[in-house]
């Protein structure tokens, strides 16, 4: 249990039309800060996508996310929110928002491996 640290994660949703309220998993953000590490996963399933909208392209959708990936790592090309702390940054991407890729409310936990937690849990709520 020493070796334990805590976690928080947020499940990413795909909604295309927020008044709808129905949406599908398409990834996980998880942060730790004693472990410095702030992670995301995803992957987008096609027909589901098709399915919930017409309008949205698979394309668009990486496009999103790939800007959220460049937050994550804090990169340059992330831009100011980019720059912020780890935990500002897991808190900016986590917040209610109302677009088409938003977040599930925060959960916390113990692990020993956020990379290990983070694959573990996109397994579960994910793929």
């Amino acid at each position: 249990m020493q070796d334990k640290v805590t976690f928080e994660y947020a499940i990413i949703r795909f909604m295309p039309k927020v008044e709808r309220e129905e949406f599908f998993n398409i990834g996980v953000i998880l942060f730790s800060k004693r472990k410095r590490f702030l992670g995301l996963k995803y992957h987008i399933n096609p027909e589901k996508l098709a399915a919930f909208s017409c309008e949205i392209t698979l394309e668009e959708v990486t496009e999103y996310l790939k800007a959220w990936e460049s937050i994550c790592k804090g990169a340059p090309h992330g831009g100011a929110i980019g720059e912020f702390e780890t935990s500002d940054r897991f808190r900016w991407l986590a917040a209610s928002k109302s677009t088409m890729i938003l977040c599930s409310p925060t959960h916390s936990g113990l692990c020993n491996d956020p990379t290990k937690e983070l694959d573990d849990i996109f397994q579960k709520c994910v793929k």
